[in-house]
């Protein structure tokens, strides 16, 4: 194993084990609520957010990143005001981000350099900071699911039921629609 002795290798393969404990917990409330989508549409999302990050001249990941959090609770909320299932909602998000951002880009003078690397970044790219982001999320995440996995999972299979039955519904599938997100 050769490659365990370059520092960029090593970070790639440890953010890959944080980040498969997150996903593994996030995979299954996504699956569970048939919000397979909702990757996708959070990350075309985002380009609305990069393109007016570069319009107004400020961090276009910053904006990316409000717009990702924007986007997933404009999902939940579009989902629950109107009744429609969330891929549908997702749908409605993930092309109003498009446009903004085509349309922010468009309206961007000068040249706007390559913004894939921005949605979907690299793995080899990762450092030390980016492990600690990782850690912190995924023990977030963790205590999270420990201080209410059985709301999780009964607003999950049924959010009806669980609202009849006082639970927390709003509060949850915010939460976790907004840690989906993250």
């Amino acid at each position: 194993m050769d490659y365990l002795q370059y520092a960029f290798f090593r970070n790639a393969v440890i953010g890959i084990l944080i980040i498969s404990v997150a996903a593994a917990m996030i995979g299954t409330y996504i699956i569970t609520r048939r919000m397979v989508s909702i990757t996708g549409g959070i990350t075309h999302a985002c380009f609305g957010g990069l393109g007016l990050g570069y319009y107004l001249g400020i961090s276009p990941v910053f904006m990316a990143a409000v717009f990702a959090v924007t986007s997933s609770m404009g999902v939940e909320w579009i989902a629950s005001r109107y009744r429609i299932r969330e891929d549908s909602a997702i749908a409605v998000i993930w092309s109003l981000g498009m446009a903004l951002g085509i349309l922010f880009v468009f309206l961007t003078p000068g040249y706007v350099p390559e913004l894939n690397g921005f949605l979907f970044g690299n793995i080899l790219t990762i450092g030390t900071s980016d492990l600690w982001a990782f850690a912190a999320y995924t023990v977030v995440l963790v205590i999270f699911f420990a201080l209410f996995r059985r709301t999780i999972i009964a607003c999950a299979f049924d959010s009806d039921f669980a609202q009849v039955s006082g639970l927390p519904v709003r509060f949850i599938n915010y939460a976790m629609t907004v840690l989906v997100a993250v």
